[in-house]
């Protein structure tokens, strides 16, 4: 690498500063941390960046931020896995959650919880470690034995899963020919008018 670390340290992360400070401030309750949550996003990209340069450095960057919100929530414990748990403990304006909101906040997380128990033992554990725990694909892969295309595979199943029990639209059963039948209706109908 012919380029100094600082060189593309500016050029390629400080210039994505404005939006960074805009995400953070979105996305984490506590404004007067925004500054340090900045300072340590920078921090842990220029470490990463000293051992091996991110091919895309905006993307490694706001990756970055976001595996740090992860980190700090799972210290602070601001949010519990548990279903049931309680929105008031997060540092929010009382006006930004209804009461709606907030019951279907905890009846969405619930489904999720028991769509999530009823996962195939090993998608549920492929899930968690991916998701929960943060490990890439290589490392499940090596720990459970399994190829990394399994790990998708899983990873994919899951979703659909999981999507088809909280959004109620089972994509198993949508076959291609399923979205022909209305046009076939629409083909009979049109013979009866005629």
């Amino acid at each position: 690498m012919d380029e100094s670390l600082d060189a593309w340290f500016a050029r390629e992360i400080l210039a994505h500063e404005a939006p960074l400070v805009r995400y953070l401030t979105r996305t984490w309750p506590r404004r007067d941390e925004i500054h340090d949550l900045r300072q340590e996003t920078y921090l842990r990209v220029y470490e990463a960046a000293a051992k091996e340069r991110p091919r895309s450095a905006k993307a490694f960057l706001f990756t970055t931020a976001r595996h740090l919100l992860v980190d700090r929530m799972r210290r602070q414990r601001v949010v519990s896995f548990e279903p049931g748990w309680d929105l008031d403990n997060l540092n929010v304006l009382v006006d930004e959650i209804s009461p709606e909101r907030c019951a279907g906040a905890d009846e969405e997380l619930r489904a999720l919880a028991v769509a999530f128990n009823h996962l195939p033992p090993r998608c549920k554990q492929v899930v968690w470690m991916r998701r929960v725990e943060e490990q890439s694909q290589k490392e499940v892969a090596a720990k459970l034995g399994i190829g990394e295309a399994m790990v998708e595979k899983h990873i994919a199943k899951a979703m659909r899963r999981l999507a088809d029990a909280l959004f109620g639209c089972h994509s198993s059963e949508k076959p291609k020919g399923k979205t022909a039948k209305p046009v076939k209706e629409d083909h009979h109908a049109r013979q009866h008018t005629n």
